[in-house]
């Protein structure tokens, strides 16, 4: 079954790591609700238990490229939660592509982020989010792409230094 869903996943999102327990699709949009409650608010911890524990997820983003591994996610999100950035997103206007132990989340984040010189800039993202259900729904996947490769040079030079 496909959706097209504004989920609205922001900086009031909610930790609901808990619900994402249900093999339901309410505990895999909890375990979407949670990660956008992690990154929002810098819960590295939240954030991290929220990926499958498996040396080949997958993690494609304009800041660490590709990387595999949880252990990979956690060193990447460490670097951003640790600068300046105050990172804030909504996501929404998202394709979802539900099966019965996988879902793909297939939309935009759009928000906000701080430049060390240029104060606070627009952020979009193209982004797509796979979970898979393993007791837990946990994601496995994740692609995120800027268009405009001015707004992606200044992302870069911004979590870069």
């Amino acid at each position: 079954m496909i959706q097209l869903v504004d989920y609205g996943f922001g900086p009031s999102a909610r930790s609901r790591a808990a619900e994402a327990r249900s093999p339901e699709r309410a505990g895999a949009l909890a375990a979407l609700e949670t990660f956008y409650y992690a990154l929002n608010n810098k819960d590295l911890d939240t954030l991290v238990a929220g990926w499958a524990d498996d040396e080949l997820v997958q993690l494609n983003n304009p800041i660490g490229g590709i990387l595999r591994s949880r252990d990979a996610v956690r060193a990447l999100y460490e670097r951003v939660f640790a600068g300046t950035l105050n990172v804030q997103v909504t996501f929404g206007d998202a394709a979802t592509y539900w099966q019965d132990d996988s879902v793909v989340f297939a939309g935009r984040e759009v928000g906000t982020y701080q430049h060390p010189e240029l104060g606070e800039q627009p952020l979009r993202i193209r982004t797509t989010r796979v979970f898979a259900y393993a007791g837990s729904w946990v994601q496995i996947h994740h692609h995120g792409s800027i268009d405009d490769a001015e707004s992606l040079a200044a992302y870069q030079h911004a979590v870069r230094g």
